[in-house]
């Protein structure tokens, strides 16, 4: 019997526990179609919540971490796909209910793949894992923001947790299509690395995250925001008449202390981004636009690339906003 290697989570009564295991071929989750021989994976925020169980995230024991996976079928009874097939997995509760893919091997469901990119701006699996679910929420926020008419010559874009991987895709992506960005971090020490990205300008994230009135003074066109909480219910109240607010994360807190009064008064518009159960169509086209849009030389300013051995201990460093835009993982080292 074959094995290979993968972050195991597990709970007894003893506690806890996440390592780096040997796992046998026929542990492999028996109601997936398509099994992956995987190349990288990355480490999400949902992931330093799982791996660190600082969240109850995981809901069915054992679990092999990973909520993002690329690699090549190794086989397949599902008709879309083939041994040799490059395919990339986001999402659908993977690493919470359904195996994961920080590890050398993933079965998962033909369902929930997308093609690697070939054609018209090729992905490699690893860039792929440089974006994640990460970039891909970052696309789907601009692709929404594109879709409710927020164009460059409507005025800034704001992007909160701007050194994290959503934002730091986000700005990357605006600047491509043209958009003024201005990126708000709690790290001014990385004003160079945003502005690089293509930030226009950078601001302190303590700026948005006290306590303000519901309705401020109109700045921002659109607003990417994986922030939440106070910072999410300032930047609504600073959208400019017909603004736009995409809304991804919760890193402050899921509350939204807000007022009605900038929807009723100002026409802002708030848009709610899942990148979990984004339909198939959804998905595809998003990859597509990530291929041909991302700059591959600013995502690998992004990206960080460590061994499956190192994932553990990087976890915590996720959840605490001590990582620099993107963690790619070498499953295979």
């Amino acid at each position: 019997m074959s094995t290979f290697k993968g972050i195991l989570l597990s709970k007894s009564e003893s506690g806890f526990n996440a390592a780096l295991a040997d796992i046998d071929d026929a542990q492999l989750p028996a109601d997936g179609d398509v099994t992956v021989a995987l190349e990288y994976s990355t480490i999400n925020y949902k992931d330093g919540l799982a791996i660190t169980s600082q969240s109850p995230v995981v809901r069915k024991w054992p679990m092999v971490a990973g909520i993002d996976g690329a690699g090549t079928v190794e086989s397949s009874t599902h008709a879309d796909w083939k041994p040799g097939d490059k395919v990339i997995h986001t999402g659908f509760g993977v690493g919470e209910t359904h195996w994961g893919c920080l590890a050398e091997k993933a079965r998962l469901k033909g369902d929930w793949l997308v093609p690697l990119p070939a054609e018209d701006g090729t992905l490699t699996t690893r860039q792929a894992m440089a974006i994640g679910t990460a970039g891909f929420t970052a696309m789907l926020a601009v692709l929404a923001l594109a879709k409710q008419g927020i164009t460059p010559d409507r005025g800034e874009i704001l992007v909160t947790g701007a050194s994290g991987g959503v934002g730091s895709v986000a700005i990357a992506l605006l600047a491509a299509r043209g958009y003024a960005v201005v990126a708000s971090t709690g790290r001014l020490g990385e004003t160079d690395y945003l502005t690089a990205l293509g930030a226009t300008s950078v601001m302190d994230r303590a700026a948005l995250s006290a306590p303000g009135k519901p309705l401020q003074k109109e700045r921002w066109a659109g607003v990417i925001d994986s922030v939440g909480s106070h910072t999410l219910a300032n930047a609504i109240a600073q959208c400019q008449y017909n603004g736009v607010v995409a809304a991804c994360g919760l890193a402050q807190g899921m509350d939204l202390p807000a007022s009605v009064a900038p929807f009723i008064l100002r026409g802002v518009v708030l848009a709610g981004i899942d990148s979990v159960y984004a339909s198939a169509q959804r998905r595809r086209e998003a990859w597509v636009h990530l291929a041909k849009e991302l700059d591959k030389a600013k995502l690998d300013t992004m990206t960080t690339e460590i061994k499956l051995t190192e994932v553990i201990s990087r976890a915590p460093q996720i959840l605490a906003g001590q990582v620099r835009g993107r963690l790619v993982v070498d499953v295979r080292r």
